[in-house]
Parts: C-alpha cells; sequence; structure tokens
C-alpha cells in the first residue's frame, strides 16, 4: 500500500536539504508559482487547444484550459484532501494541500506539447519513421532501444517532465525543484517508452509514457520518495495522478464543447440538452432560460456541469481509496461517475464536429510540413557539424546561428551520441509556439522574408 505521508512529500527534487516550511505559503502552492513564472508555461499562450492560430480571441488555448484544469483539480483535490483526512491521521497536512498539489500538477500537465497540439506529437513521430535525415541515425539509436523508441513514440507527457526537471532553470538539478508530490501527481503515466505496451493492457497508466530515458534517474527519485509501487516497466500511478487525470477530462469534455458553441459549430439547444443530463437537473434549464444571451446561458449550463463532475469523481475517489492506494485501480475516475455516459456523448459529438472542423484539420496537417520542415533542417544542420567538427558550409553555418547555443551543445559543440543531439532538436521544436514554428518555417523556406 503507498503511504499518503510518503506520496505527500514536500521534499524537492534535486535537493537533498529540506527548506523551512512558510506558515503564509506551503510548498506546493511554491510550486504552483514556480510553473506559472516558467518561460514554458508563458508559450502555452499561443499553442493549440483545439482551434489552432484560432482568429476569436475567445476560444481556449493550452494556457487557458491548463489554468482552468487547475482550478478545476485545487477544488477536487481539497475535496478529497477533506475525506482523506477524516480517515488517516496526517500531521502537518491540510485538506488545501491537496488540492495545492494537483491545482499545479494539472498547471504543468500540458507544459510539454509541440505546436499544434497533440497533432505535433502525430508530426514528431512521423519525422522520425520516414524522413531521410532521422533514418540516417536509427542504427546509433538502435543500440539502446529504449532511446529509439524514446522518438518513435515521442511523448508530451515526458517532454513535460523534461522542461520541468532539466529545461527550466538547467543548472539546477531538478531543473525547477518541484516537490516530489507534485511532480508524482503530474505523471500520468509512469513508464518508461520501451518495450511497447501489450495492446491487451488494460491499465490507463501504460497507455503513453511520462519520462524519456534522459530522466528515468530523475523520474525513479521522484517514485522513491513519493513511495510509488513499482511495476513492470515503472510503477503504479501516483494516486494523485488520477485526480489530474480527471480535471483535465473534466475540462475538455465541458469547456471545449463550449467553444464549439461560442464558435457556431454547436447549437445551443443541443450543447443545453448535453449539459442537462451531465448535471441529472433539467430544473437549470429553466433557470438558465431566465437569462439574457446565449452565452451567460451556457456559461451557466458548463459551470453547474463541472461542480457535479467534481462531486461525483470525489465520491469515486473516496470509495475506492483503498484500491488506489494499493495501486490496483486503473481507469479514468471519470468513467465511473453517474455522468460517465454523457460525457462520453458530448466527446463523441465533440470529435466529429469540432476535432474534425476543417479549418482545424487544414491546419494540423500544414502542421506537419512545418514540424517535418524544421527538423530536417535543423537536424541536417547540427549533423553535419558534428561530422565536420566545426567546418561548415556557408548554408549549415548561417542556419546553426538562428539555433540558441543550448540546442546545439555547451559552447556550441554538438553531443557525441545521435540520442543528445537528436533531444536537442525535439526540445528546440516541440517548445516553439504555433505562431513561432509558422513563421521561422516560412521564413528558413524562402516564402516569407523580414520586411517583405
Amino acid at each position: 500500500m503507498m503511504q499518503w505521508e510518503r506520496l505527500l512529500s514536500p521534499a524537492r527534487l534535486g535537493k537533498s536539504d529540506s527548506e523551512p516550511l512558510q506558515a503564509q505559503r506551503s510548498p506546493f502552492q511554491r510550486d504552483y508559482d514556480r510553473i506559472v513564472f516558467s518561460s514554458a508555461f508563458r508559450r502555452l499562450q499561443d499553442k493549440t487547444q483545439v482551434f489552432p492560430l484560432a482568429e476569436s480571441d475567445y476560444v481556449r488555448t493550452r494556457l487557458t484550459h491548463s489554468l482552468e484544469a487547475g482550478c478545476v483539480g485545487r477544488s477536487l483535490g481539497t475535496k478529497i484532501g477533506r475525506g482523506i483526512l477524516e480517515r488517516h491521521r496526517l500531521d502537518g497536512v491540510h485538506p488545501s494541500d491537496v488540492g495545492d498539489v494537483v491545482a499545479a500538477a494539472c498547471l504543468a500537465h500540458d507544459i510539454g506539447n509541440p505546436p499544434f497540439g497533440h497533432s505535433g506529437e502525430d508530426a514528431i513521430r512521423h519525422w522520425f519513421t520516414t524522413s531521410p535525415q532521422a533514418k540516417r541515425l536509427h542504427a546509433e539509436l538502435k543500440k539502446n532501444p529504449v532511446h529509439f523508441s524514446d522518438f518513435e513514440r515521442f511523448e508530451g507527457n515526458a517532454q513535460g517532465f523534461r522542461i520541468l526537471t532539466r529545461l527550466q532553470m538547467p543548472d539546477n538539478h531538478g531543473g525547477l525543484q518541484l516537490t516530489c508530490a507534485t511532480l508524482g501527481a503530474f505523471a500520468k503515466y509512469p513508464v518508461a517508452s520501451h518495450p511497447e505496451r501489450d495492446p491487451n493492457d488494460p491499465r490507463a497508466s501504460t497507455k503513453k509514457h511520462s519520462f524519456f530515458h534522459a530522466e528515468s534517474e530523475l523520474f525513479a527519485e521522484v517514485a522513491e520518495r513519493t513511495g510509488l509501487l513499482l511495476s513492470n516497466n515503472g510503477w503504479r500511478r501516483h494516486p494523485l495522478a488520477l485526480i489530474v487525470e480527471a480535471a483535465d477530462d473534466i475540462c475538455y469534455r465541458l469547456v471545449d464543447f463550449e467553444d464549439g458553441v461560442r464558435l457556431r459549430l454547436i447549437g445551443y439547444e443541443e450543447a443545453s440538452e448535453a449539459f442537462a443530463k451531465v448535471i441529472g437537473e433539467r430544473k437549470y434549464l429553466d433557470i438558465a432560460k431566465r437569462m439574457n444571451g446565449t452565452e451567460e446561458r451556457i456559461e451557466f449550463l458548463r459551470a453547474v456541469a463541472i461542480g457535479k463532475a467534481v462531486e461525483q469523481v470525489a465520491a469515486v475517489f473516496l470509495q475506492n481509496e483503498e484500491a488506489i492506494l494499493a495501486g490496483a485501480f486503473e481507469q479514468p475516475l471519470i468513467r465511473c461517475t453517474q455522468a460517465a455516459e454523457p460525457l462520453e456523448e458530448i466527446v463523441c459529438r465533440s470529435r466529429k464536429r469540432l476535432y474534425a472542423n476543417p479549418r482545424g484539420v487544414e491546419i494540423e496537417a500544414a502542421g506537419f510540413e512545418v514540424i517535418g520542415g524544421l527538423l530536417d533542417l535543423f537536424v541536417e544542420g547540427v549533423e553535419a557539424l558534428a561530422a565536420n567538427h566545426g567546418k561548415l558550409a556557408p548554408r549549415w553555418r548561417n542556419l546553426l546561428q538562428i539555433l540558441p547555443e543550448p540546442f546545439v551543445g555547451p559552447g556550441g559543440t554538438p553531443a557525441p551520441d545521435a540520442y543528445t543531439r537528436l533531444l536537442r532538436m525535439t526540445d528546440y521544436v516541440s517548445g516553439m509556439t504555433d505562431s513561432q514554428a509558422v513563421c521561422l518555417y516560412k521564413k528558413l523556406r524562402g516564402i516569407s522574408l523580414p520586411g517583405q
């Protein structure tokens, strides 16, 4: 059984000494603040949630989605924290501590996403398996199957852990040096990329992976400090990771649907009926009808639906706490709620009406060309630099002047191994915003030039 005393560890990754506690600000609140002030978090303001490069200033980006997920996660975590403390005597722990851990992890849950949302992850995987530039590195990478798998199955969750623990504040061991509790809750898939998941494995925690081989020792430190249970190819989930997953599930189901109404891709009547099914009480439809304006009505119904979903998820968690602490509960909490069916119905409608929207699909398809094109250019340039020991043709010399030094290597010298060189390239391209990636691609391809 996992123990809450260890699961809520305030120990900071990369620091052996404990920090003095502040009465007015918990370690987990400090985690939240460190994430908010990080450059990687700011870049989420121009990364796709559902509608890439949206022309409407209302539509959510990854930034607003992450903030909203953090709010839902805090409410959900605090509610569950109250139930946990009623059952267990945990000295010095307050229900809000659980809420703060979940809120911080929710805030960071998409921080590793490349441009163009999940299609950006697909674009990097596609590039690695099909590009002649990538294939030239396959033989060396296959010497270690985990190295090869990290790129073949490139994962934004693993890139997020890398950002939090290595790329942000890179001079620190442990990067941002967040608490192990927050990092454990962040890792929804606490397994490595290799071996590939057994398709018959029903566990939600093995569907993806939350760390690359380069950060495997850092993740092992998080797992040890929080007392995660060992499992095949990794560990069982931190219990609070289930709450982070639920907060994300609630937001992207209900809030994305609300965006669809704003963009007139979904009618008010259809959306309000769907929200009423989640709420389970039709009286709220009558309350909404007394409000002025469609936007106010749908905002009200969405807020009530979120509240109902939070109550149900909290109840499911507390009912299954023993199985969760034993690492035996392996399905999303939201699937066990009374609202599971109407929430799944909303997702099905969103896939047909929102996620398959022609404009979004066209931009995401173009994103494959943008991401693949940038990786081709920069990987070829860095590989030429590595092969020629600094002697470059003018084309590559000019190109690599654009690439910031940390992504080439210390002192502008590429790493001796292909794995590290390629990691730095995916760090660079996946860290771009949607607009930055498009703009740089157009310039490097001569489609647009500065001043033109």
